[in-house]
């Protein structure tokens, strides 16, 4: 059973276990850099589990979390409407927009084997028609503010270690500093997606889905080749 699920879901195992060693690994370095840093300004070192809950580890966390979902939530929204010719992450140049629901597979035009909010129809359908959209706005929306309020901590902190006064968090994200490393770490996000999808026109990748057929015409678009 166990041998079964590994095989069948070793994409999410595989990256599953590479997120919580990267977490883990910057945990523990995160924690030798902050408590090599306090020592040397006079400070007291702190043990990890309370390195873990600071809002030094939270902002260094979330900062990256709310970049890569904001690249999933517009990445999501302009393949609707946009095309890359030649790119397999592209649909097809004639398949803008949301298409119709049998292109869909919605309502009365539902497989046997489709989810039961695909064959309700109406509400139900919109609202799993959108379901993606929604969550990643949601886990990109909810990390960006944990990022800020954290941020804003980590701030104050430092305003308080330099004897100057504490800001509103209304102040914070209207901060220079706060919106230089948020820009930061989207510029990076457009540039890998973009440039992603611009390969893929020209280069190949045996056996990843991700790529088109080695074979496969350059000018092949989305699901052809």
């Amino acid at each position: 059973m166990m041998r079964r699920f590994l095989r069948e879901n070793s994409l999410g195992v595989f990256f599953g276990l590479l997120f919580l060693a990267a977490l883990i690994g910057q945990a523990i370095a995160g924690h030798i850099a902050h408590n090599q840093e306090e020592l040397m300004h006079g400070g007291e070192a702190i043990s990890l589990g309370r390195y873990m809950i600071s809002s030094n580890f939270g902002q260094a966390v979330m900062e990256n979390w709310q970049s890569e979902y904001l690249q999933f939530l517009l990445f999501l929204m302009a393949t609707i409407w946009l095309v890359q010719k030649g790119s397999p992450e592209s649909k097809k140049l004639d398949k803008k927009g949301r298409e119709s629901d049998e292109e869909q597979r919605i309502g009365e035009h539902a497989r046997q084997d489709s989810p039961g909010p695909a064959k309700a129809g109406g509400w139900r359908s919109a609202l799993y028609g959108n379901s993606m959209l929604f969550a990643m706005a949601f886990i990109f929306l909810g990390s960006w503010l944990a990022q800020s309020v954290t941020g804003w901590n980590v701030y104050n902190q430092e305003q308080a270690d330099h004897h100057e006064q504490a800001i509103s968090w209304l102040s914070y994200v209207g901060n220079a500093d706060f919106w230089e490393a948020t820009l930061q770490n989207w510029q990076s996000e457009f540039l890998a997606v973009g440039s992603f999808a611009v390969f893929a026109i020209y280069l190949r990748q045996r056996g990843s889905p991700e790529s088109k057929p080695v074979g496969a015409s350059h000018e092949a678009t989305g699901l052809e080749g």
